[in-house]
């Protein structure tokens, strides 16, 4: 726009839309104009669509299961939590917490507590599957990561904001099973509907440091399903209650 010498204001006329489209163009790279706006906008700045919006090229070449991501984050902590908000924002029916201590998530997303409450009065069911604080995978992940602030500390944190909160119908707590236990420290799914944010932990790495699908659901036996799927099994064997989890969690200091 700057070397076009154009405004977001005179760029909306050339193109036909709002001033405010203009900007939200600007402001949101995630956000893809119709196919006609861009050619127009292209045409207006004299470059080509795809250096404006190569998100739309990208999407346009996916085939099979390569349509179900939407993004990729080499870092976990690279994604804005403003991804993280939306997603809770604009779940309905579904929202399922699978990371082994899911801390982040009370600094990352403002109002949370709130936020799940009301979710959860309008039919929303909310889940959490944490990791145990005292299990010996737990222990040895610890051991592992080398870090001040450990794993039960943060599963424990997890389980004082869930306490706080209080016996909320719909929103439930489980730890995952012993004998699972080491598949989901090694592997966080976050579900909200449709759409899954997935982290595989790498190596001694902590959850922030290791890399992240943004997933959509396409269709069914695709990359969202078999993620979803996964969880299920895990959150279908694993044990113990909203309350179980509250009074196991010591008020932390």
């Amino acid at each position: 726009m700057a070397s076009a010498g154009l405004s977001p204001r005179q760029l909306a006329v050339r193109v036909g839309v709002s001033g405010k489209t203009v900007e939200r163009w600007i402001a949101d790279e995630e956000l893809i104009p119709h196919a006609r706006n861009r050619e127009d906008a292209s045409a207006a700045l004299g470059v080509e669509a795809a250096m404006l919006w190569p998100k739309a090229v990208r999407d346009r070449l996916k085939t099979g299961g390569d349509q179900e991501i939407i993004r990729s984050y080499p870092y976990r902590s690279a994604c804005p939590s403003t991804v993280w908000g939306d997603l809770i924002d604009g779940a309905t029916d579904e929202l399922f917490f699978g990371g082994y201590t899911s801390y982040f998530l009370w600094t990352h997303v403002p109002a949370l507590p709130d936020v799940l409450r009301k979710k959860a009065a309008k039919g929303c069911r909310v889940r959490f599957l944490l990791g145990d604080p005292d299990a010996p995978v737990t222990r040895q992940r610890e051991e592992i990561e080398g870090v001040a602030m450990s794993v039960s500390t943060r599963i424990r944190t997890t389980l004082e904001q869930l306490a706080r909160m209080g016996d909320v119908a719909g929103v439930e707590t489980r730890f995952s099973a012993p004998t699972d236990a080491a598949n989901h420290i090694s592997l966080s799914v976050f579900r909200f509907d449709d759409e899954a944010l997935v982290t595989p932990h790498l190596a001694t790495l902590v959850g922030h440091d290791s890399p992240m699908l943004h997933l959509r659901r396409h269709g069914d036996g695709g990359l969202f399903s078999r993620f979803a799927d996964h969880a299920e099994e895990l959150w279908e064997r694993g044990a113990g209650s909203a309350n179980e989890a509250g009074r196991r969690a010591p008020r932390l200091v």
